[in-house]
């Protein structure tokens, strides 16, 4: 059985302290960055993501689809991945600092966009709603990316992950 690199991700993530600070990108094809629950992590999420493709050369219309896939992988985990408040389990270590992770790797022609939360329920697509305010964001997801999914959930949570070819 092949192992998807964004599961090499999730463990990789999940093996780090979380702190509450940015990882600078890295130009050998990976950079990662804890995330908060503030406001400001979308935004933020963001220019990590710009920063990181630019140090990589990538074009900007490469960028563009890439920080919006990341925008929306990151609203989801910041909506969506809080640990489950039924989960009866015994109390484990103290929480973390951070309430997610960003990573982003560079794979010959595209990049692997990985976002591990501390949820343990899989992404629902919703039907397409033109009235509804939000729900659209696995959508743009599916859309931008070439593909997309997660991996299982276990008692660490789950990685959300895409893949945007950089051949634009």
């Amino acid at each position: 059985m092949t192992t998807h690199p964004a599961e090499t991700v999730h463990d990789a993530l999940r093996d780090e302290l979380c702190e509450d600070s940015w990882w600078m990108p890295a130009p050998d094809g990976f950079a990662a960055c804890a995330l908060s629950g503030s406001a400001r992590t979308v935004p933020e999420a963001r220019r990590f993501t710009r920063a990181t493709l630019a140090g990589w050369q990538l074009c900007a219309d490469v960028a563009d689809d890439v920080a919006l896939v990341v925008s929306e992988l990151v609203s989801n985990a910041l909506r969506y991945g809080a640990k489950d408040p039924g989960d009866d389990a015994a109390p484990e270590a103290p929480a973390p600092f951070c309430n997610a992770w960003l990573a982003l790797t560079r794979q010959n022609s595209t990049v692997l966009c990985a976002v591990s939360d501390a949820g343990t329920g899989a992404p629902v697509v919703k039907p397409p709603d033109a009235l509804a305010e939000s729900g659209r964001g696995l959508h743009i997801v599916d859309q931008l990316s070439d593909d997309w999914g997660w991996t299982s959930p276990d008692r660490t949570g789950k990685t959300v992950w895409a893949t945007v070819s950089t051949r634009g």
